[in-house]
């Protein structure tokens, strides 16, 4: 048991550190061949951020495994929304640009309902829905990056992380960027087998492990970005990211993963003598939390403490329910 816990966290660090070195490299490389900043921090900087979920809910479903992959894509959302925004929410609250949010909120709330809507009704994913999410994901990238020209002052925060980056060789920022890949590669495949072992020790379903400790790993570049944009005092350009995280995490994680591998709404954890666990409490769950956090900011243009506060208690509620029911 020890040797798998151990496997399990050196893979939560190969995926951090290869996904900065991932962006690190790709982000240089962009700017050498004189790339807009605005086109690198609105799509690889993101995707960035994204790709440890990407890779662990691929690895899973390429390994047959459906309960990490889907637990991990819905549990990520959770963890953004309701452990990492709320973190931020808690310390700083204010106002925002509800202007920087229609567009991912619209989207994500558009996605996240046609995903819970297929589970509740068909109880299973195919091919055509992952190329479908997959073509979603592409058309909001240049929605995106055209409401960023559209409108510069939006995306004025979203470019520090590609104007930070030092100059180096093109050789060095190539190997940063060939070395992250393989480290996240690793990092998810140590992740997902000794997270189903530890599943399988412990006596939990592989979608808890996914819902909880996988979701909460590959999230923790989100917050890491959060703590990072407190500390400099931009608490929209964190919250910004997290919807953007979240609606990825739909669109892109999911949607790579069932192109790959269709499967089924796992249901391994009942509720109320044989209801799928998944459908009465982890999709509503995604759906309120998010809810909880974008309806007040688009509504009024601002976001309160109680908010940060209600979406803690909810993560709280929700990782105690995983563990002990």
């Amino acid at each position: 048991m020890l040797v798998p816990v151990l496997l399990f966290f050196v893979g939560f660090a190969l995926l951090i550190k290869g996904g900065d070195w991932f962006v690190d490299g790709s982000v240089g490389i962009a700017r050498r061949f004189h790339l807009p900043e605005l086109l690198i921090g609105a799509t690889i900087v993101s995707i960035g951020t994204t790709l440890p979920e990407v890779m662990v809910s691929t690895q899973a479903a390429m390994q047959g495994n459906a309960g990490i992959s889907y637990g991990n894509a819905i549990g990520s959302i959770i963890c953004n929304t309701s452990l990492i925004a709320a973190i931020t929410v808690s310390v700083s609250p204010g106002k925002v640009q509800p202007k920087s949010f229609i567009l991912p909120t619209a989207f994500f709330f558009a996605a996240a309902l046609s995903y819970a809507g297929v589970a509740w009704t068909l109880g299973r994913f195919t091919r055509w829905m992952g190329l479908l999410y997959l073509a979603v994901f592409a058309v909001y990238m240049v929605l995106s990056v055209a409401q960023m020209k559209k409108n510069p002052a939006l995306a004025e925060e979203g470019g520090e992380e590609a104007s930070d980056a030092k100059e180096r060789s093109f050789a060095i920022e190539l190997l940063l960027l060939v070395v992250g890949a393989v480290a996240i590669a690793l990092g998810a495949r140590f992740l997902v087998d000794n997270g189903t072992k530890i599943a399988a020790a412990l006596g939990v379903p592989d979608s808890v492990i996914g819902l909880t400790m996988v979701a909460l790993g590959t999230s923790l570049p989100e917050l890491i970005t959060a703590i990072t944009s407190l500390m400099k005092g931009h608490g929209s350009l964190s919250l910004g990211n997290i919807i953007g995280a979240n609606l990825f995490n739909i669109v892109l994680v999911s949607g790579a993963s069932i192109a790959i591998s269709p499967f089924a709404v796992p249901a391994e954890k009942t509720v109320l003598g044989g209801i799928n666990s998944s459908l009465v409490i982890d999709l509503p769950i995604m759906l309120a939390v998010m809810a909880i956090l974008c309806l007040p900011a688009l509504k009024k243009g601002e976001l309160k403490r109680w908010q940060g506060i209600t979406l803690l208690c909810v993560y709280a509620a929700f990782t105690v329910y995983q563990f002990v029911s």
